[in-house]
């Protein structure tokens, strides 16, 4: 009777491409499904593979709260562009192979309850180059974050320009600074998140003005290539030249964060940078102010001055043609003189009521010609204050006389 040997089956030469993953940095090769339970994190070496837009958004933010925006957006070719191939077929190729309409994606989520605006882009679609797509939805989210006054996310992974976009793609980099800058005039918060890699005009325009910026361990972050820099400058570059370690340690980056506390790191630096808030006061406080200091100033100077009386003229001084002093009447005046009835009070009573004495004395002159004392009399003329001392001759010159005048 024949043995029947047990069949084996033949062994597979090829394996399924997303099947395993070989480590960069320990060479170890790693199961994508458990690769993926880790955070696509090297559990032997602790080396961060680069992750996808999608897989980016469900680490950082709340399950189910994005909201994307302007997902319909797509680069064009203004420059007719061809190296290998026409640009307009290298971004069909890209999108095919990512799903994705360009190399960034934004809208609205939410980290542990509180609403942010986030930007993230895909190294895995050519390169993440940033062209004019990118260029403006980095600007459309600093916009939106601006508007509705919440946080600014953005996760960087580029490794320039777009070259096929010329100049347009350059010109990104002043419109992505300008709108951050807008954002850091009005008090909105933003946090820059470097990944291996951010070089290049991303890393010389948004990607490094936040107002806190985060890196992942070991991630390549530079403007210029380690080849090209030393070349340049024609020295030897120290060891671990443009990795976020070398960057925190020089004070360019603010932490270094392990993905798997990324999360909470950010949501932890969500609670100290609120969006400043700029309320105006009601319209009828500004129509009617509760204090105005002029009004008050004004109020209080008529309470503690007194009131300044206009000064009176010199009793002998020069007066101006066809002007008398109160009470009196010019010699010119054809007006009844006053009754001389004699006063009380004598002199000091006629000043005080404001009376001249000028008339009375020009009559008495007439009447009984020069009387005596002359020079006294002239100089009682001259002021009140020498009157009130010759009393005597004052009353002498206000009584009248009766009779013949007397000799000198």
């Amino acid at each position: 009777m024949p043995i029947k040997l047990p069949s084996f089956r033949q062994r597979r030469e090829a394996y399924p491409p997303d099947l395993w993953t070989k480590c960069p940095s320990c060479e170890e090769m790693l199961f994508n499904r458990q690769l993926d339970k880790v955070r696509r994190v090297c559990p032997s070496c602790g080396h961060h593979f680069r992750l996808s837009a999608a897989a980016r958004l469900d680490l950082l933010l709340d399950a189910g709260s994005f909201e994307e925006h302007d997902e319909g957006l797509q680069s064009v070719d203004p420059l007719d562009f061809v190296d290998q191939k026409p640009y307009p077929e290298r971004v069909a190729a890209a999108q095919a192979a990512t799903g994705l309409r360009d190399a960034a994606v934004w809208g609205f989520g939410r980290i542990e309850g509180r609403v942010v605006a986030t930007c993230v882009m895909d190294f895995s679609f050519m390169g993440g180059s940033m062209g004019s797509v990118v260029g403006e939805k980095v600007t459309r989210a600093a916009e939106a974050a601006l508007e509705a006054r919440v946080p600014l996310i953005i996760v960087s992974a580029s490794g320039g320009a777009r070259m096929q976009e010329g100049t347009l793609a350059l010109m990104q980099l002043a419109k992505t600074v300008g709108a951050l800058e807008r954002l850091r005039a009005e008090g909105v918060p933003f946090v820059s998140i470097l990944t291996d890699p951010t070089t290049g005009g991303v890393f010389a325009s948004f990607a490094a003005l936040g107002d806190v910026n985060l890196a992942e361990p070991n991630a390549l972050i530079g403007f210029a290539g380690a080849r090209v820099t030393a070349s340049t400058i024609a020295a030897e570059l120290p060891p671990g030249f443009q990795r976020s370690e070398f960057l925190f340690e020089h004070g360019f980056l603010d932490r270094v964060v392990h993905r798997s506390e990324l999360r909470a790191e950010v949501s932890s630096l969500l609670r100290y940078l609120v969006p400043a808030s700029f309320e105006e006061p009601p319209s009828e406080a500004l129509s009617v102010p509760a204090f105005r200091p002029l009004s008050f100033l004004s109020a209080l100077a008529d309470r503690v001055m007194p009131d300044l009386e206009p000064e009176e003229p010199p009793p002998n001084g020069p007066r101006p043609a066809g002007k008398a002093t109160p009470g009196s009447v010019p010699a010119h005046s054809s007006a009844p003189a006053p009754s001389r009835a004699p006063s009380s009070g004598g002199p000091a009573s006629s000043l005080a009521s404001g009376m001249s004495l000028e008339p009375a004395m020009d009559r008495s002159a007439s009447r009984n010609g020069p009387p005596a004392g002359t020079a006294k009399r002239e100089a009682a003329a001259e002021g009140a204050t020498q009157e009130a001392t010759a009393p005597d001759d004052a009353v002498a010159v206000a009584a009248p006389h009766d009779g013949e005048p007397r000799d000198g």
